[in-house]
């Protein structure tokens, strides 16, 4: 499965850790994938098996989550191909999650991209039956189980069925983005996004009203696929609201600054009286940092209030030029840790954008749509 940047991901992606690192593309772990580990320990307990068959209940989990590693690199590397960045790796119970870093730009690159991680499940599923092949270790379909049987042929099956329930139409599933580069050769870019992601929510329903009566498991799948497609949908009406307007028209340009030899006493000065939550930080006019609001109140918790602001505030920072598509920086503004960003024009500071303009630019523009068609349809 594949996500991109927004506020779902990034709830997602909380409380996570990470175990290893390929090709620049982190991989964490989530915490909740410990309650899949003592889930099946405890299945194995509660049925009476010894120590030995328990451990190989848990290798083989471990086994299968290699395989989702290898499917999520698949998404990871193909977009690479494309220049597009992959932020990290996260393991679910439900799964594994490759958050890009944006979008794709064509249908075709989508297509791929999605392919992709199925089409790993596929290749590792036929190399697993090879191995069977040439060592005979076969075994009865019937004689197969979640716990017990041969350990490939188990994984080989997983495998399959891993490709294919990715391929289900519903985001974040890789189903739904094959689906939406389909109908994207057909129409429009958003409402290709509002066809695939409505049918995924459709998908979704589905979902939870078996898991009412089969598998309550099935109730946790539909939810996590419904809130998937629900943000893709709203992500790509964002981007469509921001599309062709200058960083320039929707830029805070009232705004504070604070100097590098300002002390934290006096930041707070600058930002009791005010609903400003980053400041850029100049020093004889020239850009040299910003203080972001969780830095500063971090400092302000752990330090005494005397400590200048070069102390506290970020260095290393991106800016956004005021000739710049909002749509590209809206990009850059989920993909970074920052909630806003200097602008400047001719290499002065001119302004500041945040995720909080961006937001109240995108619903003053949908009022106003919705004005003018009312104005239309009287």
């Amino acid at each position: 499965m594949t996500l991109f940047p927004g506020k779902g991901a990034e709830l997602l992606v909380r409380w996570s850790w990470k175990i290893g690192e390929f090709a620049g593309i982190g991989v964490f772990v989530h915490t909740t994938f410990l309650l899949l580990i003592a889930w099946v320990v405890a299945s194995y307990v509660m049925r009476g098996y010894n120590l030995a068959t328990t451990i190989d209940g848990v290798v083989f989990i471990l086994a299968l989550f290699l395989c989702v590693v290898l499917h999520e690199f698949g998404h990871a590397l193909t977009a690479k191909k494309y220049g597009i960045k992959t932020r990290d790796i996260t393991l679910y119970p439900i799964g594994g999650m490759a958050r890009l870093e944006r979008l794709p730009e064509e249908p075709r690159q989508e297509l791929h991209v999605a392919l992709a991680g199925p089409l790993v499940s596929i290749a590792i599923a036929a190399v697993l039956f090879v191995w069977l092949q040439l060592t005979s270790g076969w075994e009865p379909i019937s004689q197969l189980s979640v716990i017990s049987g041969s350990f490939f042929e188990r994984l080989m099956i997983v495998n399959l069925i891993l490709a294919l329930f990715n391929l289900l139409p519903a985001f974040p599933m890789d189903g739904g983005r094959v689906l939406r580069a389909f109908l994207a050769t057909r129409m429009d870019f958003l409402r290709a996004t509002q066809i695939a992601a409505n049918i995924g929510q459709g998908t979704a329903f589905l979902f939870g009203f078996i898991g009412l009566f089969f598998n309550p498991f099935l109730i946790f799948i539909a939810l996590f696929v419904w809130i998937g497609a629900a943000q893709e949908s709203s992500m790509v009406q964002m981007r469509a609201a921001l599309g062709g307007i200058p960083v320039e028209r929707v830029m805070l340009s009232d705004f504070r600054v604070l100097s590098p030899h300002d002390s934290l006493s006096q930041a707070v000065e600058q930002i009791l009286p005010g609903y400003q939550q980053d400041f850029p930080v100049l020093d004889d006019g020239r850009l040299v940092g910003i203080l972001t609001r969780g830095d500063f109140l971090v400092a302000l918790a752990h330090k005494n209030r005397d400590v200048t602001v070069a102390e506290v505030m970020k260095g290393d920072y991106q800016t956004a030029d005021a000739s710049e598509m909002l749509e590209t920086v809206f990009t850059r503004l989920h993909s970074c840790d920052c909630h806003a960003m200097p602008v400047v024009k001719n290499g002065q500071l001119v302004g500041l954008i945040s995720m909080d303009n961006v937001g109240e630019f995108v619903r003053i523009q949908t009022a106003l749509g919705s004005t003018i068609a009312e104005s239309v349809h009287k």
